[in-house]
């Protein structure tokens, strides 16, 4: 067993493009459907869960026939109000089928360096959670460039986890975590499970590691739970395919890499 917190509470979770969409970028409404039916049953065990939600870009990109995901700003902006609204419309179905609701805060960077800004922030989580809603994240990006730099939502959702004191942050992909080397060029590489520390040697590694999918790959998201990390977060960097496997996660079974804060 990995040395987890021996209470955890809070939870932020997330989850990336590749997960949630098809490759034609049409929303997977399969995978949707059960993470709504995981999140939900995290919260009927007692935990609070905070969901960091990507693929508003390509779910709105495809809604506004685009062949391909957009490469301008504004593009993308455009393309990510309209998914937004189709994001937040599903999720709504999803979670009511198990009697609960979701609530949409979408940030931006500049509340980090904004006291009032940030204790605003952390008081619309607090009083969600108090009522047991679901808080669904992303990036501000109607009014916001910095989506690019925080790699598909990895350093955002470190970046809330760090607002709301959470103890666990997991960050889905469409790799089994943290390996020795790019597992697709290298059959030999191994999965590392556990990282009691960041070092440079650590951060080398997620260079070669990462993924090609979506805009954030393995050094984004050990960027993520770095940042997490300075804050006593622990993370865990764990295949989307995974889903049905997020309570075994939160109780220390070796899925994924497990990174200590």
């Amino acid at each position: 067993m990995r040395p987890m917190k021996s209470s955890i509470e809070r939870v932020v979770i997330k989850v990336g493009t590749s997960s949630l969409t098809h490759e034609n970028g049409k929303i997977n409404l399969k995978y949707l459907d059960q993470l709504c039916w995981e999140i939900a049953h995290l919260m009927d065990l007692g935990y609070q869960v905070i969901l960091v939600s990507s693929a508003a870009i390509a779910v709105g990109a495809f809604g506004m026939g685009m062949k391909e995901r957009p490469r301008e700003v504004i593009a993308k902006q455009a393309a990510s109000a309209v998914g937004q609204v189709a994001l937040m419309n599903l999720y709504t179905q999803g979670f009511s089928h198990h009697g609960y609701m979701p609530a949409q805060i979408l940030l931006t960077k500049i509340i980090e360096g904004n006291e009032e800004m940030t204790l605003n922030a952390q008081n619309t989580f607090e009083r969600l959670l108090a009522q047991q809603l679901i808080p669904i994240v992303n990036e501000n990006d109607a009014i916001s460039t910095y989506e690019i730099e925080y790699g598909d939502n990895d350093t955002l959702s470190a970046m809330v986890a760090r607002l709301v004191g959470a103890d666990l942050l997991i960050l889905l992909t469409d790799t089994d975590g943290l390996y020795s080397d790019n597992p697709r060029k290298n059959p030999e590489a191994e999965r590392i499970s556990y990282v009691p520390a960041i070092t440079a040697e650590v951060e080398a590694v997620a260079q070669g590691a990462g993924s090609a999918l979506g805009t954030g790959g393995m050094a984004t998201k050990i960027k993520a739970a770095k940042l997490a990390g300075e804050k006593g977060i622990d993370t865990i960097i764990a295949n989307g395919r995974d889903i049905g496997l997020l309570e075994e996660m939160i109780g220390g079974e070796d899925i994924g890499t497990f990174f200590k804060g």
